[in-house]
């Protein structure tokens, strides 16, 4: 869609192409609200405004909107709005040895019930074990650090989903 597109939209289908983008519903609410842009680099800045005034509550309701690295499953039930999008982002995973999907797996699961939150990555472009090194890395975090990494991870993550909206 076009950004003239985007700018034109009733405010429910807004709602569900933002939403693409992010799960967080403050988020949300102020893209849509925010509109219209001037431009793709005008929304991207916006976007991260917003994202910088929300809260850990928010960063968590985004979180969920992701499927664990390497559930596909996950991916074809729960996320539907996103799965391609969020498949693609994860393709890295394809191909990957067993034993570091298995590993993947097991971190996931770990990182999981330290941090109360599945482990949120920027995956595009990084392989399955990079993907594992940035996750057995980041088990080193304390909780406090470890969401302030996760939720600047969700803004890479959605700032390439707003690119991807406006093709």
């Amino acid at each position: 869609m076009t950004l003239d597109a985007l700018n034109r939209l009733s405010e429910a289908d807004a709602t569900a192409a933002f939403t693409q983008c992010c799960a967080a519903q403050r988020w949300v609410e102020r893209m849509v609200f925010d509109r219209p842009f001037e431009n793709l680099d005008e929304m991207l800045e916006i976007s991260d405004r917003v994202w910088e005034e929300c809260d850990v509550d928010d960063y968590l309701e985004a979180f969920e909107g992701h499927p664990r690295i390497g559930d596909v499953e996950s991916l074809a039930k729960k996320y539907a709005n996103t799965k391609g999008w969020a498949g693609g982002e994860q393709k890295g995973v394809e191909g990957a040895e067993t034993s570091v999907i298995q590993r993947l797996a097991n971190g996931n699961k770990a990182y999981e019930e330290k941090f109360g939150h599945i482990f949120i990555v920027c995956a595009t472009g990084k392989s399955a074990s990079e993907m594992l090194a940035l996750l057995e890395a980041r088990m080193n975090n304390d909780p406090e650090h470890e969401i302030a990494v996760a939720a600047e991870e969700q803004n890479k993550i959605t700032r390439i989903r707003l690119k991807k909206l406006l093709v």
